[in-house]
């Protein structure tokens, strides 16, 4: 990744107006472009304005909440000698429930302009999935446009575009092939010099292939679908920041077949912002649109205005959204707990040793 000033890595005045004239003398802004295990990849200048490139161990976030550790595409300020100092103050999150029993936060991505909602024109295709991408994104108002690949391998791509122009007319879609650059051409507009596009989908729908064909190179590994079901396998197995030569920055995820809602509640009412208005309606304030007398949305339902697939999906990312929060909380609450068992046993070790 070459760079040439800040803004290059998507600096703007949003993260300029946190610094002040002292903190410029001495501190230096650095964009993680990569999270591994143990090491977080940032890329910035130097004193000098010369490029960059530092490799920080996770160690120096070992004792943070999971909200408190760095993303990638965190703006992360070091001093002089390129030690961290504080995280900027994020302009947008993705996050999700970590996968597994464990009941906690995984941070996905920050400081997103616009997500490519990426999906195919096969058997992966699925409206539900899309509007659970949309609801993540509109949480922290993130722009979203919705990328269907294969068109090459399609005989008719119309029933796709016309699944999501049914329930979400003023959503943009492109319609792309992923190996064939010229085809990507609509897509630049979207990525302006300066902006970040994170790229959210399954394994197999093109992603990386479609940051190979931006970026004029085969940096990013892809592999075949299997022919049987459509489905991919992860090739790329870490998240990475790419700029691109005409400027402008592209986030390539590893496949995700679901995000866990989490902390998702407005972006829920605000990608159904159609049911949210019509429960304002309803004959009672409670109203849970399944059976209840004088429920508006139910009456659009019987009238064919409003599709009962897009109300049983709305219930279950609210439902998930809401246990996933409750998860967390008593996740939180048992490891506040413990921390003052510890604590305690500590202070009662002490207070034994100091009579003997």
């Amino acid at each position: 990744m070459q760079i040439h000033n800040l803004v290059d890595l998507g600096w703007s005045h949003y993260f300029q107006s946190q610094l002040d004239l002292k903190s410029l003398e001495s501190q230096l802004p650095f964009r993680v472009v990569a999270v591994q295990r143990n090491l977080i990849e940032c890329v910035g200048l130097d004193s000098e304005n010369q490029q960059k490139n530092l490799q920080l161990s996770t160690y120096y976030w070992r004792d943070e909440p999971p909200e408190g550790r760095p993303a990638i595409g965190d703006w992360l300020l070091v001093d002089l000698d390129f030690q961290p100092l504080r995280i900027l103050e994020r302009k947008s999150l993705i996050k999700r429930r970590s996968a597994g029993r464990e009941s906690s936060v995984q941070l996905i991505a920050s400081n997103i302009d616009t997500v490519f909602i990426v999906t195919s024109c096969n058997d992966e295709f699925s409206i539900n999935r899309i509007e659970r991408y949309l609801s993540i994104a509109a949480e922290s108002n993130i722009h979203c446009v919705v990328v269907l690949t294969k068109i090459d391998l399609c005989s008719d791509t119309r029933p796709y575009f016309e699944a999501i122009s049914h329930d979400h007319p003023n959503l943009q879609v492109e319609m792309v092939n992923a190996t064939d650059a010229p085809s990507l051409c609509a897509l630049k507009k979207w990525i302006e010099p300066g902006q970040t596009v994170a790229l959210l989908g399954s394994s197999g729908v093109g992603k990386s292939t479609i940051i190979n064909s931006l970026k004029g190179n085969q940096d990013q590994t892809t592999a075949a679908v299997r022919e049987s079901d459509s489905k991919g396998r992860h090739t790329t197995t870490s998240r990475s920041l790419h700029c691109l030569p005409g400027g402008g920055l592209l986030l390539d995820n590893p496949g995700m077949r679901e995000l866990q809602m989490i902390d998702t509640e407005e972006g829920i009412k605000t990608a159904f912002s159609d049911i949210d208005s019509l429960a304002k309606k309803c004959r009672y304030k409670n109203c849970r649109h399944t059976t209840e007398p004088g429920c508006a949305v139910i009456e659009q339902i019987k009238a064919g205005r409003l599709e009962q697939r897009r109300l049983d999906n709305y219930h279950k990312l609210l439902s998930e959204q809401i246990r996933n929060n409750e998860s967390l909380a008593e996740r939180r609450y048992n490891d506040r707990a413990l921390g003052r068992f510890y604590k305690n046993a500590l202070k009662s070790s002490r207070r034994f040793k100091s009579r003997e």
